[in-house]
């Protein structure tokens, strides 16, 4: 296997993977992870691994970018972090126990879905209404969406981005970009908790396509929030719906292959 087809192959998976996290806050996991086990032969659960480390830096420029455009709920954020990170580290090593066919299957599942909700029903909602819910009753929402999410996160990688822009927008009705941001920033720490647990159980993977993994989300996830932040509702809706639903049908197709 030459060095070219492994840049070849972790470009393309970082740039579909820094598009879903620029955009959508979407895990990293989603697209890196089916695409070095098809094309690379990676072990299934070293590349989970490979793409959560990669979501660590590509989530904290992408939440830089949101919060330096004051879309990104930093209080309640950490709040809902401190029960995903928990989580997250139970659901890491309960997916160790698990087939590695088992992996995966439900977070391309909620990235078509949630692709097609935001064309179909794109979320509107405005920062004043949002601001109008009641802060009691978002800490103790917050608390309980970060023990589902945090466990999904740990278990499947990709399923966490998916859910807590789900449960962002749906259940404690952000507003599309404030919810993206604060995904993002949640993200970078439950994407290193993650990390760190699947090296910590399976070892470290190749260096080479690590790095280069790593590198090419970054770039391309930079790219993804600028354009975001400058974008209105209606055409971030649009764009996210449509990048989701390519990426999960996309990955798909390589689930297929392997």
């Amino acid at each position: 296997m030459t060095i070219l087809w492994t840049i070849l192959i972790t470009f393309f998976a970082g740039m579909g993977a820094g598009l879903g996290t620029g955009f959508a806050g979407m895990s990293a996991a989603a697209v890196i992870s089916p695409i070095l086990i098809t094309f690379l032969g990676i072990d299934p659960y070293i590349a989970v691994g490979i793409a959560l480390s990669s979501d660590v830096l590509a989530s904290a420029v992408s939440a830089y970018t949101y919060g330096k455009n004051k879309n990104l709920d930093v209080k309640n954020g950490l709040i809902m972090m401190v029960s995903v990170l928990v989580f997250t580290v139970v659901g890491s090593y309960v997916s160790s126990l698990i087939p590695s066919t088992t992996m995966g299957n439900f977070s391309v599942f909620m990235t078509l879905l949630l692709g097609i909700k935001f064309i179909i029903k794109p979320v509107m909602t405005t920062k004043e209404a949002m601001n109008e819910v009641p802060a009691g009753k978002r800490v103790v929402q917050s608390i309980i969406c970060g023990i589902l999410i945090g466990f999904i996160c740990g278990f499947v990688g990709a399923g966490g981005g998916m859910m807590m822009l789900l449960i962002l927008t749906s259940v404690l009705g952000y507003e599309l970009k404030t919810a993206v941001g604060t995904s993002v920033f949640i993200m970078t720490f439950t994407a290193f908790t993650g990390a760190v647990s699947h090296f910590a159980i399976g070892g470290l993977p190749d260096v080479t396509t690590w790095v280069l993994c790593i590198v090419f989300t970054l770039i391309w996830a930079r790219i993804a929030a600028v354009f975001a932040n400058k974008a209105t509702p209606k055409v971030l809706n649009q764009v996210t719906g449509i990048i989701l639903v390519l990426l999960g049908a996309v990955v798909m197709l390589f689930s297929w292959l392997s």
